[in-house]
């Protein structure tokens, strides 16, 4: 099944903290493209540092929810506590599609509910997917041109690597 999850971090060595779990996803699925990074300002919750946010296309044999309880583990291994609803974190991995999937479970609601709305979500996905489209919400690049891309900025470096890349 081919799934997309996005990766984010605003604590620590942020670009590591990706690579991690970058690199935790490649040991549990197939890691078909990574976008580049982008730091975005944070949406919602408290005053907090800026994140880094990439997108990831994987192929994987687990269930939607074997994958969120993928995602849910490598962010307890980067330390992450939720104590504030939209606060800081070391590591959030979501979960934004699986497949063409539409499920409107509480632990996880597919598509992804509001990623239609971040274009630090949309347009990351969009540079690996460029005729990608989230079910019921549209193409990506329709969605892009309506969100823009205003406070986000695209990293040339620090750069993911698809776990086994040659550096």
């Amino acid at each position: 099944m081919k799934a997309v999850l996005a990766l984010g971090a605003n604590l620590g060595d942020r670009g590591a903290t990706l690579q991690t779990a970058l690199d935790g996803l490649a040991a549990q699925t197939q890691v078909v493209v990574v976008s580049a990074i982008y730091e975005t300002a944070p949406v919602g919750g408290p005053p907090q540092p800026d994140f880094y946010n990439a997108v990831v296309l994987v192929d994987t044999t687990l269930s939607a929810t074997g994958l969120l309880t993928v995602a849910q583990s490598l962010e307890a291994a980067a330390g992450r506590v939720r104590l504030e609803h939209w606060g800081p974190r070391t590591l959030d991995v979501d979960v934004l599609a699986y497949g063409d999937v539409r499920s409107d479970d509480p632990d996880l609601t597919l598509p992804h509910p509001r990623a239609h709305e971040r274009a630090f979500v949309v347009l990351p996905w969009l540079e690996i997917e460029p005729d990608g489209a989230i079910v019921g919400r549209g193409t990506l690049a329709d969605l892009a041109t309506v969100l823009g891309a205003e406070g986000l900025r695209r990293l040339d470096t620090p750069t993911l690597l698809t776990p086994g890349a040659v550096t």
